[in-house]
């Protein structure tokens, strides 16, 4: 999930996600969300973008996360999350208070139809919604449809909101409890059931405001339908801020965590690359620089399924003064093995231009590469890559390795820059 600050354009996918920019410190200074990262972070390197707040941020930062999302509306509640819990000093907006709002029927005997800032009761919830004025709109409208709104008074003849219809008379001695239920019910359905039938069913009241010279009516029902529209997508996103707990930790995180290297992960890698036993000892290779600049690489090894930080190397490249990831890998592992030490497997960081490029100084070893943009694995020799699930033992074990390496190059990036 995590990416360098090399061939920023290429290198980031043409998907919605939110992205993190640090500085040396590690410390968060802008969160942001785009419905394409690539093109997205191209503009902040744009010779065009003369925004003196863009100007700043790219001035102070060292390096950059990204996070993929399903779609935009959920880059849009992650931003709005991290924004929150970080407070990251380029971020203006959603810094304060609470950026969501939430839906909620409640667990009590005469459940209640409600509007919360936060989850603290028992109950259903819906949300959470970003999108404020829309999602009060829409409970306002399911409350007067249904008859939800529950009365604070209690009058044996019933309060005016009540004779108006707008009340649940809660508030009278012939309160129907069981009656009440099912309009909550219906409510409940409206937003979390057929929503194209719910839809369908305030185009025939707008036709029918319409057909009868009642504009006013239609034109309110017209905003309703936008901001029902707006809920209705969020819904169907199913955002949850559990299903990006674990990529959260990784980009906002100083101290990589140590890969669980399984027994299931080692033997599918022993099939997986035809070797004759499991293998013991695996390396795995990072490039790091800003910009061209303060070019390093790493390399980390782990033995029995444990860090071996013995056999940890740090480099400065030497022979480039420009960016060459090709030529900066055939440097760093040139110099890593030039007394041997082979290990059993060798874990790229990259591509398949990037495995060619080691492969061709290093032609008796065990290489993989391991491209960051789709979790691919390629192996010398196949056609075709290979395809990780980040679930199963074997993307667990590459990409853990993959993102532990890369915690390490830029640890030693961010203290060369620091000294600088």
């Amino acid at each position: 999930m995590n990416i360098q600050d090399i061939k920023i354009k290429e290198s980031l996918p043409n998907l919605p996600g939110i992205y993190i920019f640090k500085d040396t410190t590690n410390t968060i200074i802008y969160v942001g969300k785009a419905k394409s990262l690539k093109k997205r972070i191209a503009s902040y390197f744009s010779k065009q973008n003369q925004d003196w707040k863009v100007k700043d941020l790219i001035a102070e930062y060292s390096s950059l996360e990204h996070i993929l999302t399903k779609n935009e509306t959920e880059a849009l509640l992650l931003e709005a999350q991290l924004i929150k819990e970080y407070k990251p000093k380029f971020n203006v907006l959603l810094k304060n208070g609470n950026p969501f709002l939430y839906i909620l029927i409640t667990n009590t005997e005469v459940p209640e139809f409600k509007l919360v800032r936060i989850k603290g009761e028992k109950g259903t919830y819906f949300g959470p919604f970003l999108h404020k004025g829309s999602a009060r709109s829409t409970y306002d409208y399911l409350v007067r449809t249904f008859k939800l709104r529950m009365c604070k008074t209690e009058i044996e003849s019933g309060c005016l909101d009540f004779h108006m219809g707008n009340c649940a008379g809660n508030c009278t001695k012939i309160f129907n409890s069981e009656d009440y239920k099912i309009r909550v019910q219906l409510a409940q359905q409206a937003i979390d059931g057929n929503h194209k039938e719910f839809k369908n069913t305030i185009l025939n009241k707008i036709k029918e405001h319409n057909q009868n010279f009642e504009f006013e009516k239609s034109r309110h029902l017209n905003k309703y339908l936008d901001d029902v529209e707006i809920i209705f997508e969020t819904i169907k996103t199913g955002f949850s801020e559990k299903k990006y707990r674990t990529a959260i930790a990784i980009v906002t995180s100083d101290r990589a965590e140590i890969p669980a290297i399984t027994d299931e992960g080692l033997l599918e890698l022993q099939k997986v690359l035809k070797l004759d036993k499991t293998p013991i000892t695996i390396d795995c290779f990072d490039i790091s620089h800003f910009q061209s600049s303060y070019m390093t690489g790493s390399c980390i090894r782990f033995t029995n399924g444990r860090p071996d930080k013995n056999k940890f190397r740090r480099f400065k490249i030497k022979t480039l003064t420009e960016q060459n990831d090709y030529a900066a890998l055939q440097e760093i592992v040139s110099r890593r093995y030039r007394l041997g030490d082979l290990p059993d497997v060798i874990l790229i960081d990259g591509g398949k231009g990037q495995l060619n490029s080691v492969c061709s100084v290093l032609p008796q070893a065990k290489i993989i590469s391991l491209a960051k943009r789709e979790e691919q694995v390629f192996i010398p020799g196949e056609s075709a890559s290979l395809q990780l699930k980040v679930q199963e033992p074997l993307g667990k074990l590459l990409i853990s390795l993959r993102d532990y390496a890369h915690h390490f190059a830029i640890k030693y990036h961010r203290l060369l820059r620091s000294k600088k």
